[in-house]
């Protein structure tokens, strides 16, 4: 979905069309940004970033409150159009994205006629979202997941794009290395060390691609290629990572609580990283010393990756809350809502 949290409100809100929507806390409060419309992305408003940055950056910016049930709900009405024309080899991977294998419908065909004979479907689904829901999807084309994802940001909004099997070693050549599943910003470095910078810079380096990034440099090579073997997910189970810690004395000094909470953002990071993952929702958990128990979390339009913005959330979560009102005996970071990382989510904007 195109700009799906701000795309919501400016529907409910036709007032609100064609202006610069800001998701999230007003910058006169201590608050982070949930989405922006692309109206508001074009002052560099992201995801993420505090509320007071995003209204020094846009002025003009429409603050809403975000209204998270409001969202999966439309979330729910659009999945259920996609499985209605699709069937039910669908990933849903986040509220507003989704995977759908439609290759049974055309056995016999060629790779590049199965790809030809989507694209039908994928208009009457975006027709379909239009139609029904008043929202803007777009749509990507390919061979398999890799291609699919890149192919869906490549036109935004409302755009259609289709990666054929023929035609995929050459439409990966130009891109950065980040464009490519699960590369983030640390794997991006080594390889501009070593002098690659394109996708095609990766499909014609002659060593050995474990000596930059580890095991992983057969598969990263294949996907240079556009090759993916990936299967569609389709265990629903809720998905998390976190980190936890329990005092030996129960604690609220800030600067113990805040060494923790950065430890434990880094660990979840680095945790993310390994699996190539970035997460749409981050928690906190806290335990005081009468074993009471409180959690609290916030969910993001555009995944996280980034150690700081993940321990940024937290304590900012400690802080809107109030949670330290007495001392700790268990601190706890964690994040959900977890999908396959992508170029534009590791592009997120820190500010402290």
């Amino acid at each position: 979905m195109d700009a799906f949290y701000a795309s919501v409100e400016q529907r409910d809100n036709p007032a609100l069309k064609g202006k610069p929507v800001i998701v999230g806390s007003p910058p006169t409060q201590r608050g982070v940004v949930a989405a922006a419309s692309y109206e508001a992305r074009k002052f560099g408003v992201r995801s993420a970033m505090p509320s007071v940055t995003a209204g020094r950056l846009c002025p003009k910016g429409v603050f809403v409150r975000p209204r998270m049930e409001a969202y999966r709900n439309e979330s729910h009405e659009i999945m259920a159009i996609v499985q209605e024309f699709a069937g039910e080899l669908i990933q849903q991977v986040s509220v507003d994205e989704a995977y759908v294998d439609v290759s049974v419908l055309h056995q016999g065909a060629t790779a590049d006629e199965s790809l030809e004979l989507a694209l039908p479907l994928a208009r009457q689904i975006k027709a379909a979202i239009r139609a029904r829901r008043q929202l803007n999807a777009t749509i990507g084309v390919a061979p398999n997941k890799l291609l699919a994802k890149l192919a869906s940001d490549y036109q935004k909004p409302d755009g259609l794009t289709i990666i054929r099997d023929s035609e995929k070693v050459a439409f990966l050549q130009p891109l950065p290395v980040r464009s490519l599943h699960g590369i983030g910003k640390v794997t991006e470095e080594n390889l501009q060390r070593a002098g690659i910078h394109t996708v095609g810079d990766l499909q014609n380096h002659a060593g050995d691609l474990r000596a930059l990034v580890g095991s992983w440099g057969p598969e990263l090579k294949r996907f240079a290629f556009g090759e993916d073997d990936r299967p569609l997910d389709l265990d629903d189970e809720v998905k998390s990572i976190s980190s936890e810690n329990t005092f030996l004395r129960d604690t609220d000094d800030r600067p113990t609580l805040r060494a923790c909470l950065k430890e434990q953002a880094e660990d979840v990071s680095a945790s993310l990283g390994k699996r190539r993952l970035a997460a749409h929702t981050v928690q906190v958990k806290i335990r005081y010393g009468d074993f009471t128990s409180l959690t609290r979390q916030i969910s993001m339009e555009e995944p996280l990756t980034d150690a700081k913005e993940i321990y940024r959330l937290g304590c900012w979560l400690l802080a809107r809350e109030r949670l330290v009102n007495r001392p700790l005996r268990l601190l706890g970071l964690g994040v959900s809502g977890l999908v396959e990382t992508r170029a534009s989510q590791l592009r997120l904007p820190f500010a402290s």
